[in-house]
């Protein structure tokens, strides 16, 4: 990947945390109503979505992975993740529960986090992936203006995002507790 050597993929990471209050910000607009203004936002949480694959593919190409890297990448997700669905619920345009469920696992995860890193950081595995894309395009439906007519596709994409971020949580307790137990 050429890049300059600056641009580093913690410095896109920090980018892309520093650059979730427009994409919020977008959201709300002439009331959270305006078409023009929803598709605006899905392009800006697109664009930030696409600097996650970056700075993932930037630090392997270089072979710069920092544990500071490996903690905060996942934290930016759940505050882009976050951000939009806690805006959507605000706005009415997505129920509280699935904001709830989703951001209280990613909480959750993010607690067990720090209560382990001492020991290490548990990197993402294949299914935190999966899951982060579920629902990075699960909200992306919420957020773009679609007809009624396609609700079914965007509740049901929804619905595998919400099953794989419960799964992938236990998974991740499973590990914790099985890499706490490996130290003793």
């Amino acid at each position: 990947m050429k890049l300059p050597k600056f641009i580093t993929p913690n410095l896109i990471t920090v980018s892309r945390l520093l650059l979730v209050p427009f994409g919020g910000y977008t959201l709300f607009k002439n009331g959270g109503e305006d078409h023009k203004w929803q598709i605006i936002s899905w392009f800006i949480f697109f664009i930030l979505g696409l600097t996650d694959i970056l700075d993932g593919k930037l630090a392997r190409s270089r072979n710069s992975i920092t544990e500071f890297g490996k903690f905060l990448d996942p934290v930016a997700d759940k505050v882009m993740i976050g951000t939009a669905m806690i805006s959507l619920s605000i706005l009415g345009r997505m129920q509280w529960w699935i904001t709830i469920v989703i951001m209280g696992r990613e909480i959750g995860i993010t607690i067990l986090r720090l209560a382990i890193i001492r020991r290490g950081v548990i990197a993402a595995n294949k299914g935190g992936k999966i899951k982060a894309a579920f629902q990075g395009f699960g909200v992306g439906f919420f957020v773009l203006p679609l007809p009624s007519s396609l609700y079914w596709f965007r509740d049901g994409f929804m619905g595998i995002a919400i099953i794989l971020t419960i799964v992938t949580g236990l998974y991740y307790v499973k590990s914790a507790f099985g890499q706490a137990s490996n130290h003793k």
